[in-house]
């Protein structure tokens, strides 16, 4: 192994309305946990799980926030720089499914368009459910974005929601590049600006395309030596 590597880190932020699970998910998946004792978070908590993506070492920085419209300020200074999000709703909560492309707007006003997912948690309390699969795979459809459904309880589909968007932030990360090094078409007319927004450890990366500015900020950072394949860290 060579004494110094270098890994992709990607912060993620967790949001939606309070109890629907996110603390429960992040401590499912980068700890191993479960509780059902419910804890209000309060303003903002934070894991990180290091895994790998085709060979290549990703470090995923977990940012659970407050679902309380009291810590709005607070969280929404901690979506800055996010470069992935887990928009989650309960199945036993229709206002938390209602809310969902608020919590989306209040995202992306911050940070832009990024790699996104739609996650219904709750599925094995099925006695309960007010909000049915269909009606979500309906909301994913309309917002574009990709369906897990998740039971945190029974640790179905976590590991799954965090690897696709690993693997959509890196497929976005090396489309770029591989734009940046292909040959330049000459001439034809402007069509379009995409501006994407997300936090830089490092240099900036920018490309003019078709008279538009497309803008990404890949975080890297060197390790040194052998690196765990789980490190947690709570704020």
């Amino acid at each position: 192994m060579r004494e110094e590597e270098i890994e992709t880190a990607i912060k993620v932020v967790v949001v939606g309305n309070g109890a629907v699970g996110k603390s429960s998910m992040i401590q499912r998946y980068c700890k191993g946990i479960f509780t059902k004792d419910y804890k209000k978070t309060i303003g903002v908590d934070f894991l990180e799980r290091q895994i790998e993506i085709n060979c290549e070492d990703v470090r995923l920085m977990l940012w659970d926030t407050a679902g309380q419209e009291e810590f709005d300020a607070i969280t929404k200074a901690y979506y800055r720089g996010a470069q992935a999000c887990v928009l989650a709703f309960s199945s036993t909560d229709r206002d938390s499914f209602d809310a969902i492309q608020s919590w989306k707007k209040k995202v992306e006003d911050e940070v832009g368009e990024l790699a996104m997912v739609l996650v219904q948690n709750k599925i094995d309390l099925e006695d309960e459910a007010v909000v049915q699969q269909e009606e979500g795979e309906e909301l994913a459809k309309q917002l574009k974005l990709r369906f897990y459904r998740t039971s945190v309880k029974d640790n179905v589909n976590v590991d799954e929601v965090f690897k696709y968007l690993a693997e959509k932030y890196l497929q976005e990360i090396n489309t770029v590049v591989e734009e940046e090094i292909s040959p330049q078409k000459i001439g034809g007319p402007s069509f379009f600006t995409t501006q994407t927004n997300s936090t830089t450890n490092g240099k900036n990366s920018e490309k003019e395309k078709d008279g538009g500015t497309i803008t990404l900020h890949p975080s890297k950072r060197r390790t040194q030596g052998k690196k765990n394949n789980f490190k947690c860290t709570l704020l």
